[in-house]
């Protein structure tokens, strides 16, 4: 029996890609047939997928799993096929972020939500990978839905650190981290003006980092960039990285004195499982998929006072046993997310694909 899965873009260092690939590889450990086909990929996946293209005729009685975060020619195809169909959603962000930013990012996003609805009558199952995400498909109706967390390749994070970046940011500043896209729906806005108000009340000792590529949405990082202007934040206040190598992040990780999130929009959160691995304490705006992923760790805030957010930090920072209360609760969370077992859902997925015919079976 084939078990194939199909993913628009498979690219080094994707959470999405990496999942692909941990499947594909467990799934052949239980005697399936697997293989990933994308209609894009990075130099050097060639030995592990095959183009689209490549796609053989399915039978009724094959699955076919479909990694969905964003609109593309996958879709329609997938609608098609004559085997057992899975959807494995990986969220998308709604529009009404990118309104004032990005006409294109909105347009992407509100055909990501058609498409995705569209797909309910012809999935024979439906995961997710957090249940905020579930949520959202049970409401949509599709059937039989679950959920799938991505897969954490914990290994990675064992890796040395940069001593360099490590003793360049170790200078007495309070370091407040964040890593994510530089999207409108992270609210890095929020940010600046926590980090403002530390600077003027509680100390000029203080430093925003901000890890994530500058380019994906440029309009949007140079309002940034002249916001911080405004708000007289020097760049040793506030430093944006861009996309560093793994040794440089997690060398931030490590020197951070707490990890921010004023994300409005989360449809999982890997970054709060990093934290929890470097022993990071989390602050994080209560939204989304946030709850779901911290599982009652870290500490979350209901709404967005930067006075408020600002001296909470400073709390944390300057006592070492709320500290160590914070990080033991992440620790607790982060074994238990290991002890998860997701690949159990997957084979009752499966098993369910077989046992619930979709709406619109082309059998």
């Amino acid at each position: 029996m084939r078990v194939d899965q199909w993913i628009p873009a498979f690219h080094w260092g994707d959470a999405i890609g990496d999942t692909a690939l941990h499947m594909k590889y467990f799934l052949r450990e239980r005697g399936f047939s697997s293989q990933i086909y994308c209609l894009d990929r990075d130099e050097g996946r060639e030995s592990e997928s095959e183009l689209l293209d490549a796609f053989p005729a399915s039978d009724k009685d094959d699955a076919l799993i479909y990694h969905f975060a964003l609109p593309s020619p996958m879709t329609p195809a997938f609608k098609k096929q004559k085997c057992r169909r899975i959807l494995l959603y990986h969220n998308i962000t709604p529009e009404k972020f990118f309104a004032g930013f990005s006409q294109e990012m909105a347009r992407i996003s509100r055909l990501g939500r058609e498409e995705l609805s569209s797909l309910s009558p012809y999935c024979h199952s439906a995961l997710a990978d957090s249940e905020y995400n579930r949520k959202e498909l049970s409401e949509m109706g599709f059937r039989s839905t679950g959920v799938f967390p991505l897969f954490v390749n914990f290994q990675r994070y064992q890796r040395p650190v940069s001593r360099f970046d490590f003793d360049l940011f170790n200078d007495g500043r309070t370091n407040i981290l964040f890593t994510g896209r530089i999207a409108p729906n992270k609210k890095i806005e929020d940010l600046i003006r926590v980090g403002f108000y530390y600077k003027k009340y509680i100390s000029p000792m203080v430093r925003i980092i901000i890890v994530g590529k500058t380019h994906s949405l440029p309009s949007y990082y140079r309002a940034l960039i002249r916001m911080a202007d405004d708000f007289y934040l020097q760049p040793d206040e506030i430093c944006f990285t861009g996309h560093i190598p793994d040794e440089k992040m997690y060398a931030l990780y490590k020197v951070s004195d707490v990890f921010l999130s004023m994300s409005e929009h989360e449809g999982f959160g890997l970054p709060f499982i990093e934290c929890m691995i470097f022993g990071l304490p989390v602050v994080a705006y209560n939204c989304t998929a946030v709850p779901y992923t911290l599982g009652g760790s870290g500490v979350l805030i209901n709404h967005k006072r930067p006075d408020y957010t600002g001296e909470l930090i400073h709390r944390i920072k300057s006592d070492p046993k709320l500290q160590e209360k914070i990080v033991q609760g992440q620790t607790r969370r982060l074994k238990k997310f290991q002890k998860e077992y997701p690949e159990a859902r997957l084979l009752r997925s499966i098993k369910e694909s077989k046992e619930n015919p979709a709406n619109q079976d082309t059998a």
